[in-house]
């Protein structure tokens, strides 16, 4: 199960986790706003370090693990960027933040192989910085793949894509590539040459295109040929940007920011499509997008699954009595909890509406799930919520129906909706089910 975006930390916008950062910075004034700005915006614990000396002294101290580093490319004592190869010599990724910077300097800081550099003097400096760290560490979680017949320029590409923090994946064919995704179920970006042995950039784009769409996957073609017109045919063919070599390193990091920038915003928009805006798990909608795909599989494959209807006990009343401020909290416990429960399993878990949550149990037959939705009820017993210096508890019903044969999903849903009707039929805070019905009747 997926979380909705309230509950998840993950890519642009939200934190990125307690993880390190060494900022090597002698102005009191950058230190001072960027330690701040790498804590509150991106939730990373920063140890700065204002002279080389410093940084010599924090990096010979055991066990330290930093995530990256961002390094001031000249300090007092540091003049010729000794700071620099300091944090390289350690295999610390790093980001070079300078006042300095001509075409000699560029080309020095580029031969260290350094993640990115920001030149200081501009007001959005601060920002570019910020968002070159948010972006290499969220660059870790992305694979990418390459594709070029010729292993010296594959390795290029390698480098620089694994300097940018990037998983990487390569691939010397057409079909070694198509394989690779076979492979990698997580390659979001593929990065291609057009001349290939067994089939051109153009066709790999195509096949591509034909499992993928350019919201989930992005495609930039390169090639050294002279033919101007190759862009404006491999864009044709589906593909979503293209570079000509040799190419300028900087050029085609920026083009893949914005690729990647462009899939971030895609994901983003599907997590806010997909999640009830109170409690942060999935939506209703998204409930019946997926639900009949994951019943789908499990019918295919032999395989059980059940479907499970939560309502809270007397939630109208405790709206009316408390106020819907109250009301709300007490949802937010409750999905909160459930959550916590399902978190990291396949069953998906949403918020059909009101005081109503849904469940629907992967490969779990309707005498496993009810089982575990009773263990359910009983935690959510425990949960309390204060109101007027009340402590209020929560109890539910639930209604659980096993799902044996290909219906509409609207069906398995009103199953386990009369289950849940019978449940508080006999009192409430309890589970009733097929499997329990069964029971009963065998006594």
């Amino acid at each position: 199960m997926t979380p909705g975006a309230a509950l998840i930390r993950d890519d642009y916008g939200h934190r990125l986790g307690s993880q390190n950062i060494l900022l090597v910075e002698d102005s009191r004034m950058f230190s001072s706003v960027l330690s701040h700005r790498f804590q509150t915006e991106l939730g990373l614990n920063v140890t700065h370090c204002a002279s080389l000396r410093a940084l010599r002294e924090e990096l010979a101290k055991p066990g330290h693990a930093f995530t990256m580093a961002v390094v001031d490319l000249n300090l007092p004592d540091s003049p010729y960027g000794e700071a620099l190869d300091h944090t390289i010599e350690h295999n610390i990724p790093t980001i070079v933040f300078t006042a300095s910077f001509d075409m000699a300097v560029r080309n020095r800081i580029l031969e260290r192989n350094v993640v990115d550099y920001v030149v200081k003097g501009n007001e959005f400096a601060l920002d570019a910085l910020v968002s070159a760290v948010r972006r290499s560490i969220s660059n870790r979680k992305m694979r990418v793949l390459v594709v070029d017949d010729l292993p010296s320029a594959r390795q290029v590409l390698i480098e620089l894509l694994t300097a940018q923090q990037f998983m990487v994946a390569q691939a010397g064919t057409g079909l070694e590539a198509l394989q690779a995704l076979e492979t990698f179920g997580d390659i979001e970006l593929i990065v291609t040459d057009h001349h290939m042995p067994d089939m051109d950039g153009y066709e790999l784009t195509r096949r591509i295109r034909q499992r993928f769409g350019s919201d989930r996957m992005r495609v930039i073609g390169v090639s050294s040929s002279s033919d101007r017109m190759l862009s404006a045919r491999f864009l044709k063919a589906g593909a979503s940007d293209f570079v000509y070599r040799p190419f300028v390193a900087e050029e085609l990091q920026c083009r893949i920011a914005n690729n990647v920038e462009t899939l971030m915003q895609m994901k983003q928009l599907r997590a806010a499509a997909a999640c009830d805006y109170l409690t942060g798990l999935y939506n209703r909608r998204h409930f019946y997008d997926q639900g009949p795909r994951i019943v789908s599989d499990c019918l295919r494959n032999g395989k059980p699954s059940a479907i499970a209807i939560l309502d809270i006990d007397h939630f109208k009343r405790l709206n009316d009595t408390y106020g819907h401020e109250i009301g709300d909290r007490v949802l937010k416990a409750v999905a909160d909890r459930l959550y916590k429960i399902f978190e990291g399993s396949e069953n998906l878990l949403s918020r059909l509406g009101g005081e109503e949550f849904a469940v629907l149990f992967s490969a779990m037959d309707s005498e496993a799930a009810t089982k575990l939705c009773d263990e359910i009820r009983s935690d959510l017993s425990r949960v309390k919520v204060t109101a007027d210096d009340e402590e209020l508890s929560v109890t539910v019903s639930i209604g659980v129906a096993e799902i044996t044969d290909h219906e509409t999903f609207e069906n398995y849903l009103h199953a386990a909706d009369q289950f849940l009707y019978m449940a508080k039929h006999k009192g409430r805070n309890q589970v009733y089910s097929d499997a329990r019905m069964t029971e009963e009747a065998a006594q």
